[in-house]
């Protein structure tokens, strides 16, 4: 019997191990409207009323945690340091996963580094979720699915700890279990200088 959609309880991992080396420093850290990245992604996620949320960390990882600010001493807030997160994505997301609370039915999966998303974004991904829990939702962005995205658990063990694309290519691989939905301004990212252009 599908459990009903408001006992539904999803966790959500911020993955903010990467060491931004095309970037020349810590992206997680970037101020955007006066508010670094790790601390306005983590704000979003919160909004959406997680059973808890886990921060991967991996690279300057004392700096990321003291960038979470107010954030970071929420009760619902883990930071963790991924031991393998130079391996990638991958690696980093699996230990997120693997320490959220046993009772979450799925994950919300975040990146730090794309400053258009909002936090009504995130409701529709977990809405489209809740209307049917075994199948995933994703954003799609330059014509394809990618994070944000909601993960079901029993989705969690197919998770690549060795990839650098995270759940990138679960996601593509598994395209008819998933649903979508369009996000425009996703596939800006930033991971170079010029990113951080405002006229780029």
């Amino acid at each position: 019997m599908t459990e009903p959609a408001q006992a539904l309880r999803h966790g959500t991992v911020l993955l903010a191990a990467g060491a931004s080396r095309r970037l020349g420093r810590p992206k997680q850290t970037v101020l955007i409207d006066g508010e670094p990245l790790v601390a306005r992604m983590a704000g979003m996620a919160l909004a959406t009323d997680p059973r808890a949320l886990v921060v991967s960390l991996g690279a300057q990882a004392d700096l990321v945690r003291q960038a979470l600010g107010d954030a970071g001493d929420d009760p619902r807030v883990r930071c963790i340091v991924a031991a393998d997160w130079a391996r990638g994505m991958g690696a980093s997301l699996r230990s997120g996963l693997d320490a959220l609370p046993d009772d979450c039915d799925a994950a919300l999966v975040l990146l730090c580094d794309q400053p258009a998303l909002t936090v009504a974004h995130l409701e529709r991904l977990l809405a489209a979720w809740r209307v049917d829990p075994a199948r995933a939702s994703a954003s799609t962005y330059a014509g394809v699915p990618g994070v944000p995205a909601v993960l079901p658990r029993t989705w969690w063990p197919s998770i690549d700890a060795g990839s650098d694309r995270g759940a990138r290519d679960l996601l593509r691989a598994r395209t008819a279990e998933i649903s979508t939905i369009a996000a425009a301004g996703l596939e800006r990212d930033l991971d170079t200088p010029i990113d951080l252009d405002p006229r780029s």
